[in-house]
């Protein structure tokens, strides 16, 4: 498990996120996780893992992963091969790429086996509370109608954040994270506030004119 609270930084499939970005902007989170003494991970496309995995320290994780198991699967990426590959952790379930509850279950039972971390995103309280039954490391509720604009899930629904942590601790001692419009330090000040764990973080970071000074900023809000 990685040390709280936590950042992780999706890079999606942005432009400033790819290819040989990716790879600058993850030594740049690895520079700062080291110089702040804080716990980064980042999300990165597949095609892009391999050349990050051996240049950084802090944990890097695939997007999704597919789940099934090495056979006739045109396409697809498994659990298997992701932990042949080095991969530390993976998102599971992100608004951009929905999964079936039993496909959540697979990926998280088949995680824990393999040791590797499962990070469940969930829309909303009640699929949280349905998640945290599944027992996965962390839980990440991200507002969907939030996601990639300008308002923060901490100023907009302050209350989504409390019922989802109420929802999941009823269940298991699992983390929370929460993620949507995160761009601050205020905003991660007042996610931590209200009990959450850490943040998942995308466009506030990736597409920062300097991400460094973003990433810098959000830090300054768990401190």
């Amino acid at each position: 498990m990685w040390k709280l609270p936590v950042i992780i930084v999706n890079f999606k499939l942005y432009h400033s996120g790819s290819g040989e970005r990716a790879l600058n902007l993850a030594k740049s989170l690895d520079r700062v996780a080291e110089e702040r003494d804080v716990s980064i991970a980042i999300a990165v496309n597949p095609l892009d893992f391999s050349r990050i995995r051996d240049e950084v320290n802090i944990p890097v994780m695939l997007q999704h992963v597919d789940p099934v198991p090495h056979g006739a699967h045109t396409g697809r990426i498994n659990m298997e091969l992701a932990k042949e590959s080095g991969v530390e952790g993976l998102l599971i379930n992100h608004s951009e790429r929905r999964l079936t509850m039993a496909d959540i279950d697979y990926l998280v039972q088949r995680a824990r086996e393999l040791d590797m971390v499962s990070v469940v995103c969930t829309n909303n309280a009640r699929v949280s509370g349905a998640v945290a039954f599944l027992n996965p490391d962390f839980v990440a509720m991200e507002p969907p109608e939030l996601i990639g604009g300008e308002v923060s899930v901490s100023t907009a629904r302050p209350e989504a954040i409390v019922e989802t942590i109420d929802a999941v601790k009823s269940v298991r001692d699992i983390p929370v994270l929460v993620g949507a419009g995160i761009k601050n330090g205020n905003d991660v000040k007042k996610a931590i506030e209200l009990g959450a764990k850490g943040v998942l973080v995308a466009s506030g970071v990736v597409k920062a004119k300097d991400p460094e000074r973003a990433i810098n900023d959000l830090i300054d809000g768990m401190m």
